[in-house]
Formats: structure tokens, C-alpha cells, sequence
């Protein structure tokens, strides 16, 4: 936790932003994100956390080895890395006092991989996942019913193509999942300006599924949901 960037951290807070880079990044390339998250949330710790392993590229970090990754062999090593990605998040989430509901897993690229990768293998573990210019490595079989999903593409991004952004939206709303998902036109593997401001705007807009799933089953009668 020595090299993570501690961008807020309110005396009590009641929301926790874990900001995860991509392969050869550092904790610092998420910053300006963190810095819009922790403007629009004063109350939220705000923490950019660097992997501890440097990159095989010669320059920053990585979460996973990339050297001759392949789709067959890329769940497995995501599935290696995993105990060490959750552990992290654990010792943030003891060390803010945040609960797993108020936490927001947030990744870019690699760091985005991991994020959506835990949600599923790690329970109780986050309540939203936001993942700018990633991906999953295996789609989810059922709905986290705790999830919140925010996914976020540029349409010219040549690193990883923005079909896995269209198809994981698409299989997660057929499994019932509580899923957005923006692809922007003209942007590229980076999370832009456009793509903060849509980030700010899901958070403050969109509310959870299982909110309105626990409203409806409270008082059916009087539920605002329409279906």
C-alpha cells in the first residue's frame, strides 16, 4: 500500500473509490479520475492503488503478465493474480472502514480486467464495478444480485475492441444483471474527458437494481417500478 496514492480520505468515510491502472501504468495515470470522484464526492475515500509487480515491458506495472497471453491462458492468469488484487481491496476496505455495499471497484485496461474479474470470483466483495476500455475474461454465468456494472469503451480503441463492451452489456442484461454501458465514438483506449463526465453522471443517476428490488418487495402496492 506503499506506492497507492491516497487522493482523499475523509476522518469517516462513507464510500470507498479504489482506482486500478493498466499494464505498464502506474497509480498516478489514474489520478485525474480520482481527482473528479473525489470533487463530486466529498465524503469518499479515494484511493489510485498500484500493482506490485513491475511490467515485463521495461516500464510500470502490470497486474498480470502479458508476455505470450493468449484467450486460453488469460483466465488463468488472472485467476493467479486474483488473491493478491482482493487482498488489496480488503486491506483498503479495513483501513477506510467502508463496506463492500459502498465500494467502487475502478479499473482501466488491465486494472479493469481484475476489477470485473473479482466481482464474480470474490463475494461480497464491491458494490459497483466500473471498467473503462476493459473487458471480462469469462462472462459472468449468473447476476452478482450486489453488482452494479458501468462500462465504458471508445469505439476506436485498437487494444481491446469495443465488441467486448456491446457483447458483456448485452449477455448481463439477459442474466437479469444491473448493467450501463457507454461506447464513445472517436475516442481510443483512454479514458477521456467524455468518459469522466459519463462516470460522474451513472453514479449520481443510476440506481442500483436491488435498490428498486427492495423497494417493490417492501410495498409491492406502491412500488415506482413499472415493468
Amino acid at each position: 500500500m506503499t506506492q497507492d496514492i491516497v487522493v482523499q480520505a475523509p476522518a469517516q468515510a462513507a464510500q470507498l473509490f479504489l482506482l486500478f491502472h493498466g499494464y505498464g501504468a502506474d497509480a498516478q495515470d489514474m489520478q485525474p479520475l480520482a481527482k473528479r470522484f473525489a470533487d463530486e464526492f466529498p465524503q469518499a475515500c479515494v484511493v489510485c492503488v498500484q500493482a506490485i509487480d513491475p511490467a515485463e515491458a521495461g516500464f510500470g506495472w502490470q497486474w498480470f503478465p502479458l508476455q505470450g497471453v493468449t484467450e486460453e491462458n488469460r483466465p488463468q492468469r488472472v485467476s493467479d493474480a486474483m488473491p493478491g488484487f482482493v487482498s488489496l481491496i480488503r486491506a483498503w476496505q479495513q483501513r477506510a472502514g467502508v463496506s463492500h455495499e459502498a465500494t467502487a471497484l475502478v479499473g482501466f485496461s488491465q486494472g479493469g480486467i481484475m476489477s470485473l474479474a473479482a466481482s464474480l470470483q470474490e463475494p461480497q466483495l464491491c458494490g459497483r464495478v466500473m471498467g473503462f476500455g476493459s473487458r471480462f475474461v469469462n462472462l459472468p454465468t449468473h447476476a452478482p444480485e450486489t453488482v452494479t456494472y458501468h462500462l465504458f469503451h471508445g469505439k476506436s480503441d485498437n487494444v481491446i475492441h469495443y465488441g467486448y463492451a456491446v457483447s458483456a452489456a448485452e449477455h448481463l442484461v439477459a442474466i437479469e444483471a444491473d448493467v450501463t454501458a457507454d461506447v464513445l465514438p472517436y475516442i481510443g483506449h483512454e479514458i477521456h474527458p467524455n468518459m469522466m463526465d459519463l462516470a460522474i453522471e451513472r453514479l449520481t443517476t443510476h440506481l442500483p437494481k436491488r435498490f428498486y428490488k427492495q423497494v417493490h418487495e417492501a410495498d409491492p402496492g406502491d412500488s415506482p417500478v413499472r415493468h
